[in-house]
């Protein structure tokens, strides 16, 4: 009979790619990833991973037998759910994808407060890009994903997966204090053409934005710098080195050298929170969805 736990780590290397991606995902070692998927070998007396450079690839086998994991763990999650919603009580491991800026200035509440409230709960953060996190859940790798969209670029749902809106969070021009906008009351699009930008890197939610939005205004943008991390844009703008466009969630206090700037009119991006259909009636999800969006009330009236 084939070990559950060692078909959870070979699903999990063919969502993730890497032994090391999925062990961060479980909650393991890469050693125990690794030794998981050596005995799943011998005991199917099948080669289900390949050195491929410096990583691994799936063999024909191992994506088949992945497949098939990937069956007996939605079953497994069926009988998950039914039992704890006998119970009423949320309980077990519930592991949360969510994006950078939410993961510092929300998550850190929810995950108190769910702890306090409910200690057989067991939830677990993971910071994902939004344009992973629901694949992740569609494919069962994440139980509940905290994603976001834009205006001009809705997140996509696939079937199977619901969601439901958690809140809007806002975003400001950041400008150095010394910039010519930085008394403004607010700014337009138009009155941006000739700036150097700071933004996060190409194929991102708000670096595609950036780009859409102010082309629509017949804009095109210059951009002199990238970085991932809105602290580092903060810290580039506070160098005088370009402005840029940071939304106000995990923001943060602005140094004295920079400046917000409203704009007109104010760019919103939408949280959402997103997880299975088949995982919808589970108490922990409906207690975390809850809790998101009863925090997020506090958090965006700081």
């Amino acid at each position: 009979m084939l070990d559950l736990g060692r078909l959870r780590a070979l699903h999990a290397v063919s969502v993730h790619g890497t032994v090391g991606a999925a062990a961060a995902a479980l909650g393991y070692t890469p050693s125990a990833v690794s030794q998981q998927i050596a005995k799943l070998e011998r005991e199917t007396r099948t080669t289900l991973l390949e050195r491929e450079g410096r990583g691994v690839r799936l063999t024909d086998e191992a994506r088949q037998l992945a497949s098939t994991a990937q069956q007996l763990l939605s079953l497994v999650e069926e009988a998950e759910v039914r039992l704890e919603e006998r119970r009423g009580e949320p309980a077990g491991r519930l592991s949360i994808a969510c994006f950078a800026s939410a993961s510092r200035g929300l998550m850190p509440y929810v995950l108190a407060d769910l702890a306090r409230r409910h200690p057989d709960l067991d939830a677990r953060l993971h910071e994902v890009d939004p344009h992973l996190s629901v694949d992740l859940v569609a494919r069962g790798a994440i139980d509940l994903a905290v994603a976001h969209d834009w205006d001009i670029a809705p997140l996509p749902t696939p079937q199977g997966v619901e969601q439901a809106v958690i809140g809007d969070d806002m975003c400001d021009v950041l400008v150095p204090a010394g910039h010519a906008l930085a008394a403004a009351d607010s700014v337009r699009r138009e009155d941006l053409k000739d700036e150097r930008w700071i933004t996060q890197p190409p194929g991102t939610v708000c670096h595609d934005w950036l780009l859409r939005t102010l082309r629509a205004a017949g804009c095109e943008p210059l951009i002199a710098h990238q970085a991932e991390e809105n602290h580092t844009q903060v810290a580039l703008v506070a160098a005088g080195l370009g402005i840029a466009l940071v939304p106000r969630l995990g923001r943060g206090v602005l140094p004295p050298e920079v400046v917000a700037v409203r704009l007109a009119p104010v760019p919103t991006r939408r949280l959402h929170a997103l997880w299975r259909t088949g995982a919808a009636r589970r108490p922990a999800i409906t207690e975390t969805v809850r809790t998101l969006q009863k925090l997020w009330l506090e958090v965006s009236a700081r």
